[in-house]
């Protein structure tokens, strides 16, 4: 069945549509056209022949009616109404019907010899045509109607000129030829035009659509094959027939397919080798880790006896093992990720005493710079609190390290179907251009050896997958000396999909002057 979507997404239909369309246009101008020049040929032809034979006729009776100037009135007056003995016949056919009228009233004794043959109406001849002959000297014609007494319409030509009658004046004389046949002609003209011209479109559209399809089908499954072959069935081929050139885009799109197999099944085994070798590093790291961070405390808590170089470089040893300790982790969590083998541990929880708990953990300084806007009532969630609090933490560290010696908002909203969290700081900020780039694995706005921020370059990633993982989302905003916002987004309860946030990604506070 034709619809209007099938119209839309066939480029088949479309095109044979734009194709009968525009024949159908070009086939009316050319039709009308040409039925517009052979019935005016065919009225001038009969035009033409009508005159001639009018002429015929007046000088017939002209002729006649000089004789008759030498016979008696009662034989004028018989000559005169034989003028009118016109066979009935042709009146519906293309014969003539004559009328004759006096220019003047006849007065006295002088003979009326006014008439019309064949009961045909005197209306048929109209009144300013006869005005027109009665002031000429010349053959005058006009287009009419024929309108017979017994209700009979045919539409014909009237020619007119002036005749006289000897003794007796000068007349109007008028010849009649009807133009049925010319109008059935038309007709029938018409008629096959019309016929001829559908056939035409017809066969142009069936034409178009067959070669059309020729042409499509072979793009169409090629787009199926596409199709199939992003949802992963890699194996899908177009069947190639011919040497032709959609054959060669066959053979092309195969050879396409082929490579992008090969091509992805290299990614898999990599991907799988990088993730194994992720894995396992970071596994057999750990137990060599956690003997030499056993051996750093040790040292470290014995500081205050060495001199002061050896003290110093205890610290540093036993910070950069801590700092190894957390990059080994974050490696672990990202190689479970990428195993698809992280999960929840859903339970309801309080998230403004997580956000408080956590602000207590990464920021215990008296001094507050800190500041939570938390509803008065608790805002439950389910969620799993262990990876909500590892976002939290990377999300306030984050603050802490770029605020620039200013305050850090951290506002907490819910709505019916999702809680939001936004984390706000007024520090350096970020370009816009880097909102995406900041949840990539190993991403640094400082790419440089020397930076002063910035840690492995994988927290807000784990971030992200944690969200991610919640069917949360987690979004990002900033502006380069402005400071930034990050507003982690949860669904209430676990299969609930998230319309809207409680809470902008764009902060209500970003135009406000900075002090």
């Amino acid at each position: 069945m034709f619809t209007v979507a099938r119209w839309r997404q066939s480029l088949a239909w479309r095109v044979t549509g734009s194709i009968v369309l525009l024949s159908i246009m070009i086939i009316s101008l050319i039709g009308t056209a040409l039925n517009s020049r052979l019935t005016d040929g065919i009225f001038k032809e009969k035009l033409n022949t009508s005159l001639a034979d009018a002429r015929d006729t007046t000088q017939s009776v002209d002729i006649q009616l000089t004789i008759a100037q030498y016979q008696s009135a009662a034989d004028t007056k018989k000559m005169v109404s034989d003028i009118f003995q016109v066979p009935p016949t042709v009146g519906d056919q293309s014969g003539r019907e004559v009328a004759l009228f006096p220019i003047q009233a006849a007065g006295g004794s002088e003979p009326n010899y006014q008439g019309i043959s064949n009961l045909l109406s005197p209306a048929s001849i109209p009144s300013s045509f006869r005005a027109k002959v009665r002031k000429s000297k010349v053959q005058l014609w006009q287009r009419t109607n024929l309108d017979y007494l017994n209700g009979r319409h045919i539409p014909g030509i009237v020619v007119g000129n002036i005749v006289r009658i000897p003794t007796v004046g000068n007349y109007e004389f008028y010849v009649l030829f009807s133009l049925s046949e010319q109008r059935q002609t038309f007709a029938l003209i018409s008629q096959t035009l019309w016929v001829a011209g559908a056939a035409l479109i017809f066969m142009v559209g069936l034409i178009s659509l067959l070669v059309i399809r020729q042409i499509t089908s072979p793009i169409r499954d090629a787009a199926q094959i596409a199709e199939r072959l992003s949802a992963g069935d890699l194996d899908q081929r177009m069947q190639v027939i011919g040497e032709n050139e959609i054959s060669r885009l066959g053979i092309a799109f195969n050879e396409m397919a082929v490579a992008l197999k090969q091509q992805i099944s290299r990614l898999e085994n990599l991907s799988r080798l990088q993730q194994r070798f992720v894995s396992d590093v970071s596994h057999e790291l750990r137990t060599p880790l956690t003997t030499l961070r056993m051996a750093a405390q040790v040292i470290y808590s014995s500081r205050t006896k060495f001199e002061p170089a050896v003290a110093r470089s205890a610290e540093l040893l036993f910070a950069q093992i801590e700092r190894f300790e957390a990059l080994l982790s974050d490696l672990l969590e990202v190689s479970r990720f990428d195993s698809e083998a992280a999960v929840l541990e859903l339970e309801e929880i309080d998230l403004t005493a997580l956000v408080n708990r956590t602000v207590d953990y990464v920021h215990p300084s008296q001094e507050r710079i800190i500041t939570i806007h938390a509803p008065t009532e608790p805002v439950f969630v389910a969620a799993d609190s262990r990876r909500i609090e590892r976002v939290l933490r990377n999300l306030i560290t984050n603050a802490i390290d770029h605020r620039e010696d200013k305050g850090i908002d951290i506002y907490i909203a819910e709505n019916d179907e999702s809680v939001a969290l936004a984390v706000r700081d007024y520090g350096v900020g970020f370009a816009p251009r880097d909102s995406q780039r900041l949840f990539e694995r190993f991403w640094r706005a400082d790419p440089s050896r020397a930076r002063v921020r910035g840690g492995t370059g994988l927290g807000l990633s784990i971030a992200m997958e944690d969200a991610k993982l919640h069917q949360g989302r987690l979004q990002a905003w900033g502006s380069l000396g402005r400071g930034s916002q990050f507003v982690l987004t949860l669904p209430k309860r676990a299969g609930i999909e998230i319309s809207t946030s409680p809470i902008d990604v764009i902060p209500s506070d970003e135009a406000r002057p900075i002090i």
